[in-house]
């Protein structure tokens, strides 16, 4: 697909997705929001692609929502006919839907996705990088979950995955304050796992994990990411039950005689995923 504020490259089963609009430093606009659900549909369905990067180029990840160019989106254009309240409303929550939406498609697509961040990470970048499954950092990194500081409740993800990554106290103070922090501070609470000196070399670090991911077996990968994500909120013996069902269903698997017999053979397995 061809794609306008987004870029995307592959090599090795490793695929980077690009947040391609620097001059704006990133800001997410309309593009942004219907181009990214149609990337991450096109990566989830490419057999090749066995992990993702999410990155950005020019100076910042993202400076978050492009009110600018969302006004009318998310406000209405106010040269149609007035609407009733009700009909206001019920286009402002599809809108929301949408959006959540758009985020979401991080969240759940099949394979790891690792976000590597420089630069401002704000607003509705920390929605992006909290539906990734792994987030790197580099030491010019600014964190900030502004939307309370812009009279908005944040709608699109950060509020309901953020706890689960950082603890809800952690997540409570960012999010009502909308303070900036660091990377420092990001690593220190868990929201990032690796602080680099730069952009290129976060972007090489995330890249260096994504292609250890990528040899490994595609089906034990991605079954593994869904039984993280099923167990989220479960208990335990709820998590036990799910993935012994799933062992059940993959287990005989073609990835699974390859990795035996490389064992044997003292040789590096070469999965399919099948």
């Amino acid at each position: 697909m061809s794609y306008s504020v987004l870029e995307i490259d592959k090599a090795e089963h490793v695929a980077t997705v690009w947040l391609a609009n620097p001059a704006k430093r990133n800001a997410m606009g309309p593009a942004f929001w219907q181009e990214l659900p149609l990337a991450m549909t096109e990566l989830s369905e490419d057999s090749d692609v066995r992990a993702i990067v999410v990155a950005a180029q020019g100076a910042h990840f993202t400076a978050g929502l492009d009110l600018t160019g969302m006004a009318t989106v998310l406000g209405g254009d106010r040269t149609e006919a007035p609407a009733s309240e009700v009909a206001k409303r019920r286009r402002a929550l599809a809108e929301i839907g949408r959006l959540q939406r758009s985020i979401s498609s991080v969240a759940d697509c099949p394979k790891p996705v690792i976000a590597a961040i420089h630069g401002y990470c704000i607003g509705g970048g920390v929605d992006l990088i909290t539906a990734c499954d792994v987030r790197v950092a580099s030491a010019d990194a600014t964190f900030s979950i502004r939307e309370t500081r812009i009279a908005i409740v944040a709608d699109v993800g950060t509020l309901q995955r953020l706890p689960g990554i950082v603890g809800r106290g952690i997540a409570a103070e960012l999010a009502l304050s909308g303070d900036d922090f660091s990377a420092q501070r990001a690593f220190e609470i868990g929201l990032v796992n690796s602080v680099h000196a730069d952009a290129p070399s976060t972007h090489a670090s995330a890249l260096a994990l994504a292609g250890r991911i990528a040899r490994n077996s595609p089906l034990a990968v991605q079954g593994t990411k869904e039984v993280l994500r099923y167990c989220q909120g479960k208990s335990v013996e709820d998590g036990l039950a799910y993935v012994a069902a799933w062992n059940t269903a993959f287990l005989e698997s073609n990835d699974l005689k390859e990795a035996i017999g490389a064992f044997f053979e003292k040789r590096t397995p070469k999965f399919t995923g099948s």
